[in-house]
C-alpha cells in the first residue's frame, strides 16, 4: 500500500510541475516556494482539499452517529421499559464517557459498534449492553449511512444555492448584453446574456427541487429492524427516528437495511450528475471563447495563469478546473451505479462511499461559483461579433411577413438569397448594400411565381432588422430575451432561490432541534 502512495505521490508532483511553473512565471513574487505554487495551482484548478462537505460533516463521523445512535437507543428502551429503570443511570453514564473520552489525551474513536460497546461496559459494566437489545450492526451502519448522506445532500443544497445566487447577480448586470446563441454549433440567434444565464439559473432550480423530493425519500429511518427481520423486542421505531432527526420510518425491515441503499443513494448521485453535466457544458462554452483572438468574455487575469513559454497565452485555469471537477462528478456518479451492479442484497459494496461524490460536487459548485464572480464580459466586443455574422437573417422573413403579409417561406427565401450573396461578397449585414437587397427580393419573387417584385421594407427598417440588439429588443412572448420579461424572469427565479433557501433553513433547524431534543431526553438520567 505504501508503494502505491509513493508511486501516486510522485505522479501528482509530476503532474503539478508544469503548472506549479507557470503560476512561478506570472506570480514570482507570490510563489516562491513548492508549497506555495502547489496551493495556487489547486486553487485554479479547484483540487479536493477537503474530506468533508461541511464542517458539520467532518465533526459527524461515524463515531459521533454511533453515539448519538447509542444515546437515542437508551432514552427508548428505558421509556419503553425494556431496560429496568434502576440502570438508567449507570448505563447512561457508560454511554456519555464513551463519547467523551474521545475528546481526551489518548482517547478512542473507534468505528465499530462492539468497541464503542467495550469502552460503555468498561465504565457500566456488562449490564450496560441491554442498549443493544433489538438491534444489530446492520441497523445501526444503515443510519450512520443515511445520516451522513442526508449531511452530504444539505451541504451541496447550500452550494447549489450560491452557485444560483451567483448566476441571477451576473444575470443581473447583463440584461442589456447581447451575445450570440449557438445551435449545432453554429451562431444562429442573438440573446442577452441575461437570458442564457438565466437558462441555466431555472435548470439549476429543478435541481434543487430535485433535492427536496429527494430528502422526502431520504430523510427516512431504518433504525430498529435490527438484521433485517426486526426483533422481539417492541421497540418504538418512530420515537428513534424522532430523537435522530427523521422524518418517518422505512417502513419494511428488509428494506430499511438491504434494499433502499440501492435506489435513494443511487438517486442522490445521479442528482449531482446532471448538475455536473450542465456546469460542464457552461465552462465548455466559456472556454470556446479563448480560441478566439478577440474573446467576449474572459476571465479577470487574477484568474489565469501564463504558459512557460509563451507570454502572450492567459490560460483559464479556473474554467479548466471547474469543468475536471465536473468530469470527477459524472464519473463518481457512475461509479455509485456500478458498484452496486450485480451485488446481491445484504451486501456491503452499494452502501458505501456514496457522500464522496457530494464532496466532489461541493467543491465543483464552489469553483463554479469562482469562475463566476471572476467573469469579465464585454458588450461591445459581444455585439461586434453577432454584426459580423448574419445571425438576424431569420428576421428578415418574419418582419415581411408579419408588416406586408409575405409569406414566411417566400421571406425566407430572400433572406437566404442576400446570406448567400453577402457571404460570397464578403459583407456583413451593416455593409450589404440596400440596392442589392432590393435586386434579390425581385429576384426571390419572380422565382416563387407572383408579381409584386418591390421590397416592401425602406432601408431603415432594413437595417433595423438586421440589427441584433433591435431584434432583442422587438422579442415577444413569455420566456423570450427581451429585456423586460428577462427583469421579469430574474424576480421570478430570485422568489424561487428565497423559497428554497427557506427549505433549506427548515430541515437545518428541524436538525438542529432533533439533536437538542435527543440531548434533553438522555441527559436527564444523569441527573442527580
Amino acid at each position: 500500500m505504501k508503494a502505491i502512495d509513493l508511486k501516486l505521490t510522485a505522479l501528482l508532483a509530476l503532474t503539478l510541475a508544469p503548472l506549479c511553473a507557470a503560476v512561478a512565471d506570472i506570480r514570482d513574487t507570490a510563489c516562491r516556494t513548492t508549497a506555495q505554487c502547489e496551493a495556487e495551482a489547486n486553487r485554479l484548478r479547484g483540487s479536493v482539499s477537503k474530506d468533508a462537505t461541511s464542517a458539520r460533516a467532518k465533526a459527524q463521523d461515524q463515531f459521533y452517529w454511533l453515539g448519538r445512535i447509542n444515546m437515542a437507543s437508551t432514552v427508548m428502551l428505558l421509556e419503553e421499559g425494556i431496560i429496568p429503570a434502576r440502570l438508567a443511570r449507570p448505563i447512561a453514564e457508560g454511554v456519555i464517557y464513551s463519547i467523551r473520552q474521545a475528546d481526551q489525551p489518548g482517547g478512542k474513536r473507534p468505528r465499530d459498534v462492539l468497541q464503542i460497546e467495550k469502552i460503555i461496559s468498561e465504565k457500566a459494566g456488562p449490564e450496560a449492553t441491554l442498549i443493544h437489545s433489538g438491534r444489530s450492526r446492520q441497523d445501526m451502519l444503515a443510519t450512520y449511512r443515511v445520516a451522513q448522506l442526508r449531511t452530504a445532500v444539505l451541504d451541496t443544497a447550500e452550494a447549489l444555492l450560491q452557485a444560483r445566487l451567483a448566476l441571477l447577480d451576473l444575470a443581473s448586470h447583463n440584461v442589456d448584453t447581447y451575445v450570440p446563441a449557438y445551435t449545432n454549433g453554429v451562431q444562429a440567434q442573438p440573446v442577452s446574456y441575461a437570458h442564457y444565464l438565466l437558462a441555466f439559473a431555472d435548470s439549476f432550480a429543478r435541481d434543487s427541487q430535485r433535492i427536496r423530493e429527494l430528502y422526502a425519500r431520504l430523510n427516512l429511518s431504518p433504525m430498529g429492524t435490527a438484521v433485517l427481520a426486526n426483533s422481539s423486542w417492541p421497540l418504538n421505531r418512530n420515537r428513534l427516528a424522532e430523537l435522530l432527526g427523521f422524518d418517518g420510518l422505512v417502513l419494511n425491515s428488509y428494506d430499511a437495511g438491504q434494499v433502499i441503499s440501492y435506489d435513494v443513494p443511487i438517486e442522490a448521485a445521479n442528482i449531482v450528475g446532471s448538475v455536473a453535466l450542465r456546469i460542464g457544458a457552461m465552462m465548455q462554452d466559456l472556454h470556446t471563447q479563448y480560441h478566439q483572438s478577440r474573446p467576449w468574455i474572459l476571465l479577470d487575469t487574477s484568474q489565469t495563469y501564463t504558459s512557460s513559454a509563451m507570454p502572450q497565452k492567459q490560460n483559464p485555469g479556473l474554467i479548466m478546473g471547474a469543468r475536471t471537477k465536473a468530469s470527477d462528478v459524472v464519473a463518481l456518479a457512475q461509479w455509485a451505479t456500478l458498484h452496486a451492479h450485480n451485488v446481491t442484497p445484504g451486501m456491503t459494496d452499494y452502501k458505501e462511499e456514496v457522500p464522496r461524490t457530494y464532496l466532489s460536487a461541493v467543491e465543483m459548485l464552489n469553483q463554479f461559483v469562482a469562475v463566476l464572480k471572476a467573469l469579465k464580459v464585454d458588450p461591445q466586443r459581444s455585439l461586434e461579433e453577432l454584426n459580423g455574422d448574419w445571425t438576424t437573417s431569420m428576421e428578415l422573413a418574419e418582419t415581411l411577413q408579419r408588416l406586408h403579409q409575405v409569406p414566411f417561406r417566400i421571406g425566407h427565401h430572400f433572406a437566404s438569397l442576400v446570406v448567400t450573396d453577402a457571404r460570397k461578397n464578403n459583407l456583413s449585414p451593416s455593409q450589404f448594400p440596400y440596392a442589392r437587397a432590393v435586386e434579390l427580393y425581385a429576384q426571390a419573387i419572380r422565382q416563387d411565381g407572383l408579381t409584386d417584385s418591390r421590397l416592401p421594407l425602406s432601408e431603415p427598417v432594413f437595417r433595423a432588422t438586421l440589427a441584433p440588439d433591435d431584434m432583442v429588443r422587438s422579442r415577444v412572448g413569455i420566456g423570450g430575451p427581451q429585456p423586460a420579461e428577462v427583469k421579469r424572469m430574474l424576480a421570478l427565479a430570485g422568489e424561487s432561490l428565497a423559497r428554497d433557501q427557506t427549505w433549506l433553513a427548515q430541515r437545518n433547524a428541524g436538525l438542529i432541534a432533533a439533536e437538542a431534543k435527543l440531548n434533553s431526553a438522555f441527559f436527564k438520567y444523569l441527573e442527580p
